[in-house]
């Protein structure tokens, strides 16, 4: 009885042994490819800066919406005069609607 448990404890050994080298060969192929993409992509770039204190809808909202009103402007107002005067408002005056919308977010 005992050697049966014995052979029996030793196939148990051996096939946990299988599994371990198994799973050991399948990590060491991980790490390997890891440090293989490593070494051939640059490194992630923090964000950080005045652009990333905003989030891509916010910053293609302060871009796009005064191009609109000076496409909207230019499209629609016959003076020329009118016309240039009003893009200068926007131009002066949008960064300082940003910060009154938007808010500051100083970082």
């Amino acid at each position: 009885m005992s050697k049966e448990r014995a052979r029996r404890r030793a196939e148990r050994l051996a096939v946990l042994e299988k599994e371990k080298a198994v799973r050991a060969r399948k990590v060491s192929r991980r790490a390997w490819r890891r440090s293989l993409v490593r070494r051939f992509t640059l490194p992630r770039r923090r964000s950080s800066g005045t652009l990333h204190r905003r989030s891509r809808g916010e910053r293609l909202g302060i871009v796009l919406l005064p191009l609109a009103a000076i496409a909207a402007i230019w499209l629609w107002v016959p003076e020329m005069s009118l016309r240039i005067v009003l893009t200068l408002l926007i131009v002066l005056a949008a960064p300082a609607l940003v910060v009154v919308i938007l808010g500051r977010k100083a970082g």
